[in-house]
């Protein structure tokens, strides 16, 4: 009986201990957020929605519904502002030294086995080509395939714009965040949020002034809008702050993140006002107000679904949906091949008499991508997730005492 008495209370304390070294707020590896799997999976729907619309022949109602679904990925943004800077925080918060090494094994075993992928495909099968063209290899090698991306040139995979945004975020947030740490100067990074918060407002402004609405009356003009203000890193890192934003209230605020926890429905309610908001300000987007505040007001949106999808009273924390999760866990692979297969699945598809603008060549659309993406998750990405987690495993990141958390 004392013995029992004796293991229980090891148990006991052990646990103790092991509580004390939790985060404010536990990492995504941690504990399981139906909430973001839910957004994740809205996000792709959205996207995936939005480009068959806008790419290939379609049915006349979804006109109806899905002009504003580019905003899935402001919302992919917001999720990745998020995730990413919680994974970093959280070592902050136990004073661990942030690996640099860590980070991009992580990121490349993550994002680049099936990136690399689809652009072989894409350069050595020019059938699967959406449109006209591609970008330079060497764009997409060092993503930077958003600067100065023409859609008229380069529309085919031009997709990839938005990992161009990501990767070039995950190359300097570490570095910032490190810089930070080192100069116990973490407190300061709010400032270093909202600065680049306002100088998207400048570079945007400054952009549509000089770069867009002086072609107004050309052909180039809407080419101009895109180049310019829609895909470079300058106008779309909004979503990606308040990803940020909300990450640092639930690791370094706890008391700030009780009480936003309390009113996580609202969180919601208000995502989803402000994003109808963001519809009728981008109805126009091509406009000067479009193109400065349009973006801004959406990703506001998109961080406050975020914080309702995190708190613990909002109906998303626990939304537990398998058709979700696998949507989610699919989101990937499904953005990378989605516009390949619709291209291919149509004109297959068609050789059977199907309709292109059909809802049933719509449903054999959707299901390919799905079908196609869900190989690629299996054959490329889960293995090279397991190597990954291998090759982390002998090298295990030290703790460093006396880090300085905020």
């Amino acid at each position: 009986m004392k013995a029992e008495i004796s293991i229980q209370l090891d148990v006991m304390i052990l646990h103790i201990f092991r509580s004390m070294e939790q985060p404010l707020f536990p990492g995504p590896s941690e504990r399981k957020l139906y909430g973001l799997d839910f957004l994740r999976a809205l996000a792709i729907i959205q996207v995936l929605f939005f480009h068959y619309l806008v790419l290939v022949p379609h049915p006349e109602w979804m006109q109806h519904f899905f002009t504003f679904g580019w905003a899935g990925v402001d919302l992919f943004f917001a999720l990745s502002g998020f995730l990413i800077s919680s994974q970093l925080f959280v070592k902050i918060n136990r004073g661990s030294e942030i690996s640099f090494r860590e980070f991009f094994i992580k990121r490349f075993f993550r994002i680049m086995p099936a990136y690399l992928l689809v652009v072989a495909i894409y350069f050595l099968v020019p059938s699967f080509h959406e449109r006209e063209s591609l970008a330079p290899l060497w764009k997409y090698l060092t993503f930077t395939q958003n600067l100065g991306l023409d859609p008229r040139t380069m529309g085919t995979f031009s997709h990839a714009w938005s990992l161009c945004v990501e990767e070039q975020f995950y190359l300097f947030f570490p570095l910032i965040l490190i810089t930070l740490v080192y100069y116990k100067k973490v407190k300061q990074g709010f400032m270093i949020l909202l600065a680049l918060f306002l100088i998207g407002f400048v570079l945007r402004y400054f952009a549509w002034t000089q770069l867009v609405q002086p072609y107004a009356n050309g052909e180039s003009f809407g080419a101009n809008w895109y180049k310019f203000i829609y895909y470079p890193t300058y106008s779309r890192l909004d979503g990606l702050i308040f990803g940020i934003v909300v990450a640092g209230i639930f690791n370094f605020r706890p008391k700030l993140k009780m009480q936003l926890s309390k009113y996580g429905n609202a969180w919601l309610l208000a995502g989803v006002a402000v994003l109808t908001g963001g519809y009728y300000l981008s109805v126009e987007q091509h406009t000067f107000h479009g193109s400065i505040f349009s973006f801004p007001v959406v990703d506001l949106g998109c961080g406050l679904l975020v914080l309702g999808a995190v708190s613990e009273t909002s109906l998303l924390y626990r939304f537990k949906s398998s058709f979700f999760t696998f949507i989610a866990t699919l989101s990937y692979s499904i953005y990378l091949v989605h516009k390949m297969v619709f291209h291919v699945t149509q004109e297959k598809i068609a050789l059977f008499n199907i309709a292109q603008d059909s809802n049933l060549m719509l449903l054999f659309c959707i299901l390919f991508s799905v079908g196609v993406a869900y190989l690629m998750h299996q054959v490329v990405e889960k293995p090279f997730m397991r190597l990954r987690d291998k090759i982390l495993q002998k090298s295990p990141t030290p703790i460093k005492p006396g880090v300085a958390t905020a």
